[in-house]
């Protein structure tokens, strides 16, 4: 069983005036259907007993003691009867009109019994498969009873009529409700949407964005509080930025020293016992790690600060990673261009997208056993670069989080001398974020033991441009 996915708020806003709107429309419905059937049928029921009445008293007055049943025949073809059957008893000997449509046998025995009391009544009953009202008049001086039925058919008709009309009244109600409250929740939620279109452009780096105050009276006291937090976020961010730039360049003149007085060191080793030669090789180690760190963290200030500039040229994809890979500390890097990556183009900032590459291979060459191969391929919309190693390769809970700042997934708790800073990967996501891209690992593809980082870049429509000097990348 799937879970069931809880509609959004928009969608419920919607249901609720839809569903508002069929049960008045319904209620509605009912009680004009109710009324209307209660007035028509009262209407006809009136106009039955009138002429009931006035047959009763034209055939009271044509019956006389002598009076036969081919006499009745005649009172009762002088009636008025034009939607009416009559039917008359004398002296016990019942009459009708000849149609055979109302006979003795379709009067209900309580009508017959009230009406030989003397009393005069009127029951309404389905006759024929019709709605039928039958009145019964005593006719006492005669020795007489007259009855008369007069057919409902055609109020019902008109009511299931109005019924259908009502029906449709209803559903059109409840769509136009729906459109109504559709309508109304995308103007509610309209403020809520600027909220959150602004809470994505700060999460995606622009921390100059602010919420209008006009968006909503209602949302005054939230587009206040939204922009403090975003102005105090901001400023945080800001002197984070410019402290560790700040730090980053304090730092390079005494990297910059000691890194020569250990190339001093480093010449006079063999002069050195083995201790203090152990020494200054663990020395240097570690102030090369630290120049990296340094020059990462620069990097990364950039991209805080929003100093960070693309300097786009449309290239080769194919003949880029070619001439990359061919420069890289892996000679027998094997490298796979398909048919369609060597036709695409794209617009890159060559050196930022040859610092991808070349941490992509250190990466692998420090956690995985070096590079194996290099996989480029392109469609109609995007170029991808897949670099593989043979390496454990990254369990899936660490393959979000290894592109985060000073993350080094399962080797973060090793100490090892050729260990990296755990700033690598996420230039690595910085850059190609830059370009409009994006980057991820997973499995390779041949099933063996490894990881695959994936670039995806967007494709150009521009013409490559073809130097590839050893500053172009």
């Amino acid at each position: 069983m799937f879970p069931l996915k809880t509609p959004g708020l928009g969608t419920r806003i919607s249901l609720a005036f839809a569903l508002g709107g069929l049960l008045l429309s319904t209620f509605l419905a009912f009680a004009t259907q109710t009324l209307t059937r209660e007035v028509l049928l009262r209407q006809r029921e009136n106009a039955a007993l009138s002429l009931a009445l006035g047959n009763a008293q034209l055939a009271q007055s044509q019956i006389t003691d002598d009076t036969e049943a081919e006499g009745v025949d005649d009172i009762l073809s002088a009636l008025q009867s034009s939607s009416s059957r009559p039917l008359v008893q004398l002296n016990g000997v019942w009459q009708g009109d000849g149609s055979g449509a109302f006979t003795q046998e379709d009067v209900p025995v309580e009508l017959l019994t009230l009406v030989a009391s003397g009393q005069p009544g009127r029951i309404r009953i389905a006759l024929n498969d019709q709605l039928t009202l039958i009145h019964g008049i005593p006719l006492p001086e005669d020795n007489a009873d007259y009855f008369e039925a007069a057919s409902l058919a055609e109020t019902e008709s008109n009511l299931r009529s109005l019924q259908l009309v009502l029906i449709g009244a209803a559903l059109t109600s409840t769509l136009l409700a729906a459109l109504l409250g559709k309508y109304a929740s995308r103007r509610m939620l309209e403020p809520l949407n600027e909220v959150s279109d602004a809470a994505v452009a700060i999460a995606g780096g622009r921390l100059d964005t602010r919420l209008d105050l006009q968006v909503a009276p209602e949302l005054t006291s939230l587009a206040n509080s939204f922009n403090d937090m975003a102005g105090a976020l901001e400023t945080r961010i800001d002197r984070d930025a410019r402290f560790a730039s700040e730090v980053s360049h304090e730092l390079r003149s005494p990297l910059m020293t000691l890194a020569a007085s250990v190339e001093v060191l480093e010449n006079n080793l063999d002069q050195m016992p083995d201790r203090a030669a152990t020494a200054v090789e663990l020395l240097s180690s570690d102030v090369t790690r630290f120049q990296t760190l340094v020059q990462d963290l620069l990097e990364i200030s950039r991209f805080d600060a929003g100093d960070a500039v693309l300097e786009l040229e449309p290239v080769g994809i194919g003949e880029f990673v070619r001439q990359v890979a061919r420069r890289s500390t892996e000679s027998e890097l094997a490298t796979s261009i398909a048919p369609t990556a060597e036709e695409a183009i794209v617009d890159v900032d060559k050196r930022r997208l040859a610092q991808v590459m070349a941490n992509l291979i250190e990466n692998a060459r420090k956690y995985g056993g070096g590079a194996t191969r290099i996989d480029v391929f392109a469609t109609a919309d995007t170029a991808t670069i897949a670099v593989e190693d043979a390496g454990p390769g990254v369990p899936l809970a660490e393959r979000e989080v290894i592109f985060d700042r000073f993350s080094r997934g399962s080797a973060g708790g090793s100490r090892g001398i050729d260990t990296g800073v755990g700033l690598g990967l996420s230039l690595v996501d910085e850059h190609v974020r830059l370009h409009n891209g994006r980057v991820w690992v997973e499995d390779r593809p041949d099933g063996l033991s490894g990881a695959r980082f994936v670039v995806e870049l967007p494709v150009s429509d521009g013409e490559a441009d073809g130097s590839w000097d050893e500053e172009g990348i």
